[in-house]
């Protein structure tokens, strides 16, 4: 190779997020640097997502974007989800790409990256399901400058039936908690005071040196020097247990916001979805969440139009709405995902039926959403600085609850990001809160 630059294109989750800042640790561990264009690039990466409808298509589509540059002497990598989901064909769809690597495989980089250079121009590193390969990484480049994630489990083994991920990210795999507390305070001795915890279903975390189960850890990671907040995603309602809430209750540190997806209001819909739960589970655990003596946030993602959901179970949907009360609901309308069992499904529902059923879940959720808002009206919330906004004149930033707060500062220096401000809310919006330095 002509040089030792790259540039990374990310596309997907927060997990996406930070797996490549694993895979930036890495590389510049081995003297690449990374760079802003991809003109300026010898090694250009693109670390992809397989969650959405045609995620395969669109990267095919950005690669043939940058096909000219492969004659300029570049190379290209296709890493994470779509890389593992697509494997060879990658290569013989778009030839000039020399890696594709899942990221179970990202400890491997240095090797893939040698072999590369020394001439292969078809470097795997791609893993069956089963794989034991661990997640964890030497290098890890902290890039987002105030908030620090830590995966704690990879893969999943619960097999929904419209998602991917199982197929993707391997089976169930989590870290020791030792090695996760260690983690925690390096975090914390290079000023980070928010930690996130990630998993595909992060609370169906099982400890594999069996000191703490996932309530413990968390208060453990809540308890860290330094350490003022604590959050985690994504939840599972399968493995959600009430001792949860309890050290949510018990440690000040643990954010007062749960992430707990429910994909349908629907029994019979949750049934074919494989989510093994019921509308009532899924409730009970509503119910705990409601009772605890702090106030915790909700918020929640649901699937529109699966195969089959008629339109009085949509209704159960909006039901469900109503009585949750989330702050805050990702929908989407469903589509299928390759190798996944709902392919098998007949889906019958028009695009033009899931578009009008996702429309009016939305609309009914903005409802409740300024409902739930507007009850903050004069509130003090201590906000995390996460930036500002020069052309409205204000600082952006994140509430405890995970809701976004927009505030006013008398001062001509602006906070720095990571800092934290408290703000007495004085308007609301649907998705948003703003409000003025108390």
């Amino acid at each position: 190779m002509s040089g030792k630059t790259f540039y990374l294109e990310t596309f997907g989750c927060q997990m996406n997020a930070h797996d490549s800042e694993k895979v930036i640790g890495t590389l510049e561990q081995q003297g690449y640097a990374q760079v802003d264009s991809e003109e300026a690039a010898d090694l250009l990466l693109y670390n992809t997502c397989s969650i959405r409808d045609k995620a395969e298509q669109k990267v095919f589509h950005r690669l043939n974007d940058y096909k000219k540059l492969a004659k300029a002497g570049k190379r290209f990598g296709v890493i994470g989800c779509v890389a593992q989901q697509e494997g060879e064909k990658i290569f013989e769809r778009a030839p000039y790409v020399s890696l594709v690597a899942g990221s179970a495989s990202y400890r491997r980089l240095p090797e893939l990256i040698a072999r590369m250079e020394a001439g292969e121009t078809r470097v795997t590193g791609l893993d069956d399901r089963q794989t034991d390969e661990a997640f964890e990484t030497e290098f890890t480049a902290r890039k987002n400058p105030y908030r620090a994630y830590i995966t704690i489990i990879e893969g999943c083994d619960k097999f929904c039936a419209y998602c991917v991920v199982p197929y993707t990210r391997g089976k169930e795999r989590s870290r020791g908690s030792e090695s996760v507390l260690e983690e925690a305070k390096r975090i914390a001795g290079m000023g980070y005071t928010e930690i996130q915890l990630l998993g595909q279903n992060v609370n169906s975390y099982r400890d594999p040196t069996g000191k703490k189960s996932f309530a413990e850890l968390l208060a453990a990671v809540g308890e860290v020097d330094g350490i003022r907040r604590v959050r985690f995603t994504t939840s599972h309602p399968r493995d959600f247990t009430r001792d949860i809430v309890e050290v949510i209750d018990a440690v000040p540190t643990l954010c007062d916001h749960v992430h707990l997806p429910v994909q349908s209001g629907s029994t019979r819909v949750l049934r074919a979805m494989a989510r093994e739960y019921t509308r009532e589970w899924y409730l009970e655990r509503m119910d705990w969440i409601k009772a605890a003596k702090r106030k915790i946030s909700l918020s929640t993602d649901i699937i529109v139009g699966f195969p089959g959901e008629t339109p009085a179970e949509f209704e159960e949907t909006i039901t469900l709405l109503n009585e949750v009360q989330y702050d805050v609901v990702f929908a989407f309308k469903y589509s299928p995902r390759p190798n996944t069992p709902s392919l098998v499904m007949i889906d019958s529902i028009s695009d033009e039926e899931k578009s009008k059923r996702l429309q009016i879940l939305l609309d009914r959720q903005r409802e409740i959403q300024r409902a739930n808002y507007d009850r903050r009206l004069g509130e003090v919330l201590e906000v995390m600085v996460e930036g500002n906004n020069p052309a409205r004149e204000q600082i952006v930033g994140r509430s405890s609850q995970n809701i976004p707060v927009n505030f006013s500062w008398p001062h001509p220096i602006a906070p720095a990001p990571g800092s934290y401000q408290q703000v007495r809310i004085t308007r609301t919006f649907p998705n948003s809160l703003v409000g003025e330095a108390v």
